[in-house]
């Protein structure tokens, strides 16, 4: 009888979810809301995971599992790893289960090479790296409190930031200023800030001025660049360390790019980072993923399955046709807000 697993790409807005068969065919697939436990707390992550999965199950009509691969935005120390993985063995969804990062299925999504780095540069920013004799690099990725800086969240206060500075005086002119402005349709950048703090604005907007960020900098506005040409250096930086930590720097191996500031593939950012990477690693292969992380959840389960190449390409193929590339966010297959 062919194996079965499960497979979870869980994120900060969205949980994928594939059901399937060691031999790459897909039996269910649905997504759901984030599910990161930094978020939501470690007992509403985990219930609501066991609702998705439940669901899957159904979907595939299948009651048991052989094997599930749990992939987490918020398993980021080995004490959370640990504490996720009791909860995910406690509610018996496979006879075998591995909970780790997410930033690892977006890297196995990226590529089939067994030497590999992996830079998440959405809403936030992390990275992971892994090598064929089992080593792994990797960063606490707490935020600024261990030391990260970048990402959508990240760029967009910095265009605020800047903008304000460069109305009232006390940064450098940047057309930043009248850019934040007008998204708004307001005439001032204070004007913007008090709206934002008396609650007039949702708060949530200020995350809309990351593309703001980028559009200014393709006109050449020196303030807007420099703030670009710092998060190619992040990447790029995250990128190195972890190469060098697994001893990779000389070597051929892939750099796995991904999340929604480089699948956007801004020529400036990208561009830089490119530089910097060949600089560094001039035998790195780049690749900014297209396929969602989950195909790499499930690719990462399937390896553990022992199954053959050949299942890997018609599950890529199959998930292909259920889960669209890139930051859509429409679905196909099963789509459910939330099951409970």
């Amino acid at each position: 009888m062919t194996s079965t697993f499960l497979a979870i790409d869980g994120g900060n807005s969205k949980t994928d979810v594939v059901v399937g068969t060691a031999d790459g065919r897909v039996l269910a697939f649905l997504r759901g809301p984030g599910s990161n436990p930094h978020d939501l707390g470690l007992d509403n992550a985990v219930a609501l995971l066991d609702r998705l999965v439940t669901a899957a199950r159904t979907a595939a009509g299948l009651s048991s599992l052989d094997r599930a691969g749990v992939y987490l935005a918020g398993a980021d120390l080995p004490v959370e790893v640990e504490n996720l993985t009791k909860a995910v063995a406690q509610l018996g969804w496979a006879g075998e289960q591995l909970v780790d990062n997410d930033t690892f299925a977006l890297l196995r999504a990226g590529t089939d090479r067994p030497d590999a780095v992996a830079v998440v540069c959405g809403a936030g920013i992390n990275c992971v790296g892994r090598t064929s004799d089992g080593r792994t690099a990797r960063f606490p990725s707490l935020g600024p409190i261990s030391g990260d800086w970048g990402g959508g969240n990240d760029l967009a206060r910095f265009a605020l930031w800047h903008a304000v500075r460069g109305e009232d005086g006390r940064g450098p002119a940047t057309a930043l200023t009248s850019a934040v402005a007008a998204h708004f349709g307001l005439s001032t950048v204070e004007a913007v800030s008090t709206g934002l703090h008396l609650g007039e604005l949702p708060a949530d907007r200020i995350f809309e001025l990351s593309a703001v960020l980028f559009a200014v900098a393709d006109t050449g506005d020196p303030v807007a660049r420099r703030v670009v040409d710092r998060q190619a250096k992040e990447i790029v930086s995250l990128a190195t360390v972890a190469a060098d930590r697994l001893g990779l720097l000389g070597a051929a191996y892939a750099v796995v790019l991904g999340g929604g500031v480089l699948r956007a593939r801004h020529p400036l950012l990208d561009d830089a980072i490119r530089d910097g990477l060949r600089a560094q690693s001039p035998y790195a292969e780049i690749t900014v993923v297209e396929q969602p992380p989950v195909v790499g959840a499930a690719l990462l389960t399937l390896d553990a399955l022992g199954a053959p190449p050949a299942a890997a390409a018609r599950l890529r193929a199959e998930l292909a046709d259920r889960v669209p590339s890139g930051a859509a966010d429409e679905r196909r297959g099963n789509r459910i807000a939330d099951p409970g």
